[in-house]
């Protein structure tokens, strides 16, 4: 393994980067107003060893319940996802370690203000509070004038020139404790979008993560392969394994985290040096507080289940459990869903396809699902 480069970061009382040992945390899945439920999201996630636990914001309710989850659980370096509203920094920064934005999110907010002053803001809060910043990079939600400048099968160019922008920012701001994370479902892209990012920025420490990785065993072993392959190149100071797990069950996040670095530090690997997706890959998103009707979880179950007929052909179905990550998400995905409360979008790659129930939903995915099969086979449909 080489050994990694990065400047230190403090998130609370853990450090990250340099010499210090990889940090590994989750996420609540939980609604986050739903107070006691969070709280015991937050307990099993503790209990199972993480090292930070992040709550995604969305409304001023939401802070109001942060606020009483850090009452119950004072000891937890807790990171805050502000998603669509990141004006709710300041409310949310005494309570919290570190702050989290997605660039591509911030470009659609305020759309007459400079970007470039939304960033401003949010470090002028995290100074004044101690606060970490992740500029967060999904595959899903960047910025459409970055999509723009490239080519539409290159997928990793607008994220890195996304990260490496913000980047600028926060230096020219004189804030220097952040870390940067570039993820994408395919762990070949997390793989090649993170070496070009460490090759450009050694300084900046990364978060590493398969988005939307999916269920057991298959999302563990995407996110091993990425893992292994970036980490024994010195690459990745904290970690989080996306799983579409029950809530009770959120902490084997964490223990598949701290399983794969054990591993990689015995030298027991189980990877090849590329992932090669053959077959029918089912891609869903970790359960979180966004995710507006839990039965989600239960569909990406079921889709898996009934797909079972299809898993020789190589088709890619997107299971997304909400409207902020959903709708972008799943553009690339052969066939996608995206949930709201009551019922399920349904997507041919960017088309929609309308919306059902979520009693309908499985019977209108076989449908589509098997004209795909018919076209792929060049059968007249």
């Amino acid at each position: 393994m080489k050994a990694r480069q990065t400047r230190e970061v403090r998130i609370g009382n853990v450090t990250i980067g340099a010499n210090y040992p990889i940090a590994v945390q989750s996420m609540t899945a939980t609604k986050t107003q739903d107070i006691a439920a969070t709280i015991r999201q937050v307990e099993l996630l503790e209990a199972a060893g993480a090292d930070v636990i992040r709550i995604a914001i969305d409304t001023p309710k939401d802070v109001t319940a942060l606020a009483e989850v850090r009452a119950a659980r004072p000891n937890a370096n807790l990171v805050i996802d502000l998603q669509e509203n990141y004006r709710l920094a300041e409310r949310v920064a005494p309570f919290v370690q570190k702050l989290r934005y997605n660039p591509g999110h911030l470009y659609h907010i305020e759309r007459d203000k400079p970007v470039s002053e939304k960033v401003a803001y949010l470090v002028d809060v995290a100074r004044a509070h101690g606060c970490a910043i992740r500029i967060g990079v999904n595959a899903g939600s960047v910025d459409p004038e970055k999509l723009d400048k490239y080519p539409k099968h290159d997928s990793i160019s607008p994220m890195l020139d996304s990260a490496l922008e913000h980047c600028l920012m926060l230096d020219d701001l004189g804030f220097n404790q952040y870390v940067v994370s570039l993820k994408d479902s395919d762990p070949n892209k997390v793989i090649d979008a993170n070496i070009r990012f460490a090759e450009a920025r050694p300084d900046v420490p990364l978060h590493l993560g398969v988005t939307e990785a999916g269920m057991p065993p298959d999302g563990i072993i995407k996110t091993r392969v990425a893992f292994e392959q970036l980490i024994t190149r010195g690459i990745g100071d904290t970690l989080r394994v996306s799983l579409t797990l029950p809530f009770e069950n959120k902490g084997d996040e964490i223990t598949v985290g701290r399983q794969i670095l054990k591993d990689i530090a015995s030298g027991r690997f189980r990877s090849v040096a590329r992932f090669e997706q053959k077959g029918m890959n089912i891609i869903s998103c970790p359960s979180c507080s966004r995710v507006e009707n839990e039965a989600f979880i239960d569909l990406a179950q079921n889709v898996r289940e009934m797909t079972t007929y299809a898993k020789e052909h190589d088709i890619t179905i997107a299971v997304m459990g909400c409207r902020v990550n959903g709708p972008g998400e799943t553009d690339d995905a052969d066939l996608g869903m995206w949930c709201a409360p009551t019922y399920v979008n349904l997507k041919r790659g960017p088309e929609s396809l309308g919306h059902y129930t979520y009693d309908e939903i499985l019977g209108r995915l076989r449908v589509e699902l098997d004209k795909l099969i018919d076209e792929k086979r060049g059968v007249l449909v």
